[in-house]
């Protein structure tokens, strides 16, 4: 199972709320390695959204057969 990023105090004290998406290059044995906010949220949120996906364990990208590493958008929705 995914880990689901946690709330930091911050936005949870405003009820912050919305979607950061994340660029993550996945190595090809499906470790998320370079992580990149690329729609940023605020309030500690993005940061959260980090931690939870460098936990995050993804099926490897088979290129002929082989492993291959992989850029995708990884979005995560914070709702309260």
């Amino acid at each position: 199972p995914r880990v689901k990023p946690e709330y930091s105090e911050e936005a949870g004290r405003v009820q912050w709320q919305g979607t950061v998406e994340l660029q993550v290059l996945v190595d090809e044995s499906g470790v998320p390695q370079e992580i990149k906010i690329i729609r940023p949220l605020g309030l500690g949120l993005d940061q959260k959204a980090i931690e939870a996906v460098q936990q995050w364990r993804f099926k490897p990208v088979l290129l002929n057969g082989q492993p291959t590493k992989v850029q995708t958008i990884v979005t995560l929705n914070f709702v309260l």
